[in-house]
């Protein structure tokens, strides 16, 4: 019971040759690329009355916390240093996007949407590391 080639509703077998994986610095690059157009998603979002005061309030809260000098986990503390800044502004970011109508979200977004989809999936896994008791407090 193989394919016996007449059934139109069958996918077709791709035998295109697989790409090499990529160097990291070609997905360095790429993400390099992504950040003018994040950067300037989050600023828009900040300023758009559309979005949620509470929600902004929560990214501004971590831009403090990422620069203060006062950290949970001090950041001389070599490769964890970082890690409790680079979860909050996952999270707040996340909170950010997924918290505002996708709509306003593309009106503002000036990438493609592969690429916005991307940023949303990567910032997605800093909500999904926090432990679901500090998740039930933020803004809504």
């Amino acid at each position: 019971m193989g394919y016996e080639g007449g059934d139109d509703s069958a996918e077709p077998i791709d035998r295109r040759v697989p790409e090499s994986p990529r160097t990291a610095l070609a997905v360095a690059r790429e993400a390099a690329l992504l950040l003018p157009n994040l950067v300037t998603l989050i600023l828009r979002l900040l300023r758009d009355p559309r979005v949620s005061i509470r929600r902004k309030l929560l990214l501004a809260g971590v831009a403090a916390y990422v620069v203060s000098p006062i950290d949970l986990i001090p950041d001389f503390i070599g490769g964890f240093g970082h890690v409790d800044d680079i979860v909050l502004v996952s999270v707040a970011v996340d909170h950010l996007l997924s918290g505002t109508d996708a709509d306003i979200v593309l009106e503002h977004w000036d990438g493609s949407i592969d690429a916005l989809d991307l940023v949303r999936s990567v910032f997605g896994w800093g909500s999904e590391i926090v432990p679901s008791v500090f998740s039930r407090i933020l803004p809504r």
